[in-house]
């Protein structure tokens, strides 16, 4: 996908790395991941199919919900295999195409799936706090539009990051820190002068995670505040219950980046498998629990997958 030029540059490919110190148990961990996969997998095609499917779905409380489900999905579909790769032959060499193009799509779904998240919080708010006139205001039309929006905008914010790494050179060292290849990982080991490619992902995630948080943030203080103006006490149990699903898909995606990132700043120094164990946990854990949440928290959902599966029989 994207040429190297590589001319005066030691290395031609990046090392990615295990589980060091779990040599012995990487068959076992590999199970572990095989099924975590398997359970996304099948989690995620079961919502998507279902959301497609059923008309009285298409609205768009589970339209983004399905959103949630494809971003999880390819960001499992892009960052287990290599994990298994290396769990069941070793096989750590990435070529710089490869890799770019793999830290490309990793950060992508990421966006995608945070976007996502804010896109879930804005429909909550509506839902809440204008519920006579929700149709009207989040239209079919307007989700085309925002569906359209969010897609260009992950698409394309990204572009810029390996054509910028396309002109580093790499001549320390190739081997990096995590299971896949991320930018932050990718330009600590370049010899070449990298402030340009630093200052340009910084923007991206300040302007993109870091802000999605804040306006979810923003979201909720507006939702609570609309529940507290409610007289009922049935009245805030029954507004805040519609939020239950989307508020573990935003615990499930931005706590262990977060924890991830603090332990990494101000933590103590911990083994290195802590590190890359925590890591490999924060693309497996979010994907295998949203379908989880997803179906024990949303009625209508779990509803349509029983019908699914268990169609009545025809009366004879």
């Amino acid at each position: 996908m994207f040429l190297i030029n590589n001319t005066n540059c030691i290395f031609s490919s990046f090392l990615v790395t295990g589980i060091p110190g779990l040599e012995a148990v990487h068959i076992g961990v590999s199970i572990l991941f095989c099924a975590m996969f398997l359970i996304t997998l099948v989690g995620k095609v079961i919502i998507i199919t279902v959301a497609w499917r059923e008309h009285s779905l298409h609205v768009p409380m589970y339209l983004f919900l399905a959103m949630l489900a494809t971003s999880d999905l390819g960001l499992s579909l892009v960052t287990i295999p290599t994990m298994l790769h290396i769990l069941w032959l070793d096989a750590r060499e990435l070529t710089f195409p490869a890799c770019f193009t793999q830290m490309f799509f990793i950060h992508t779904f990421q966006i995608f799936e945070s976007v996502g998240i804010l896109a879930m919080a804005f429909d909550r708010y509506v839902a809440i706090s204008q519920p006579l006139h929700y149709s009207s205001i989040l239209t079919h039309k307007v989700i085309a539009k925002i569906d359209i929006t969010i897609v260009f905008r992950t698409m394309t914010v990204h572009v810029p990051l390996p054509i910028l790494l396309k002109g580093l050179c790499f001549c320390s060292s190739n081997v990096l820190s995590h299971s896949y290849c991320l930018h932050p990982d990718i330009i600590k080991l370049s010899c070449s002068n990298t402030r340009i490619s630093s200052i340009f992902g910084l923007c991206i995630v300040l302007s993109s995670i870091s802000l999605d948080f804040l306006l979810i943030l923003l979201s909720y203080v507006l939702i609570l505040k609309t529940v507290l103006s409610i007289a009922s006490h049935g009245g805030h149990l029954k507004a805040l219950n519609t939020c239950i699903s989307h508020l573990c898909a935003v615990v499930l995606f931005f706590t262990p980046m977060i924890c991830l990132s603090m332990l990494h700043c101000f933590g103590p120094r911990l083994p290195s498998h802590v590190y890359v164990t925590m890591a490999n946990m924060h693309f497996l854990i979010p994907p295998v629990m949203n379908p989880i949440v997803s179906v024990a928290k949303t009625k209508q959902i779990r509803d349509k997958i029983l019908k699914l599966f268990f169609k009545k029989q025809p009366a004879e």
